[in-house]
């Protein structure tokens, strides 16, 4: 088939690559605008777009998808069908009419649970024990179109965000390919979501990633790993931000108010409201990330220090 990817970051590049390593063509990608990046904040084109310009694919790059520029082209290239990972915006009418088979995206929930932009990110906070990923075709509702297919995987206690969502996005990408290998051979049918399970993933803001000392040891170790790498865990020392990484729990028969630290000789001890956690990396607000018994060894900690 010809068709046109649509996708962003990093995490759509295992099923760009796939794409275009198969018999189908990919005639364009659409992603997000050139975006200001690191700390001279230069334009800076997106890993979908990088990777189309290593392999001479036209990159469409629109502000708004109703823009009418946009969809001239779109029309104008009569692509097939096209698949989405992470575009990062959301699709109008007018485009979604454009492929003869319509837009078929990549999520990464099992479908009809998490529904919304941070699927992964809530199924870890949320102490699921499975989650996966699923081929859909776009509606103009929020994730609720019909499903083509599903893969499921294990949440491993330890992963983080960025390690769930590596394996599925790797995963994926061979369920993204089916998906277009059945739709152009007329085998593979799309079926209605269930009505039951319904569940919305909602993005993790910064705020939200505050840990909050006072909830039990599990949920500060799930809010940190749900918020790793982004938006980036944090809690405050001296008034000053702290970026947090994971944590393990503490040794047995360990008691500590919340946020009250002791540190040892090899590592650094928080309460919570059940039991105290191991702190892991930490990244004081203007410094580089370190781990967090070299860092208590900076700072000198008093009787009445603690995390808030």
């Amino acid at each position: 088939m010809r068709l046109v990817f649509a996708g962003t970051p990093e995490t759509a590049l295992p099923a760009l690559d796939a794409l275009l390593a198969s018999g189908h063509e990919v005639a364009a990608v659409v992603t997000r605008p050139d975006a200001p990046s690191g700390r001279g904040r230069r334009m800076e084109a997106g890993p979908v777009a990088q990777r189309a310009a290593e392999a001479g694919v036209e990159a469409l790059k629109p502000a708004k998808a109703r823009d009418p520029e946009f969809l001239d082209r779109l029309r104008a290239i009569a692509p097939d069908c096209c698949p989405v990972v992470a575009y990062g915006a959301l699709l109008p009418r007018e485009a979604l009419d454009i492929p003869r088979h319509g837009w078929v995206n990549l999520h990464f929930s099992l479908l009809p649970a998490w529904r919304g932009a941070a699927p992964v990110q809530r199924a870890i906070l949320h102490g699921d024990d499975v989650t996966g990923a699923a081929t859909f075709q776009i509606e103009e509702g929020l994730d609720t179109g019909p499903v083509y297919g599903v893969l499921t995987e294990p949440i491993r206690p330890t992963d983080t965000t960025g390690d769930l969502l590596g394996r599925l996005a790797t995963a994926g990408a061979g369920l993204l390919l089916d998906t277009m290998n059945g739709i152009e051979a007329g085998v593979l049918e799309a079926r209605p979501q269930p009505t039951e399970g319904v569940s919305h993933a909602a993005k993790l803001t910064p705020e939200d990633a505050r840990v909050d000392w006072t909830a039990p040891a599990r949920h500060v170790d799930r809010l940190i790993r749900a918020c790793t790498p982004a938006p980036g865990a944090w809690t405050t020392f001296r008034d000053a931000r702290v970026k947090l990484g994971p944590v393990r729990p503490a040794p047995d028969g360990e008691k500590l108010s919340p946020g009250e630290l002791r540190a040892g000789k090899a590592e650094v001890l928080v309460g919570t409201a059940t039991h105290p956690v191991v702190l892991g990396d930490v990244q004081p607000q203007g410094k580089r990330r370190m781990a967090a018994a070299d860092w208590v060894r900076g700072v000198t900690l008093t009787g009445k220090d603690a995390l808030h």
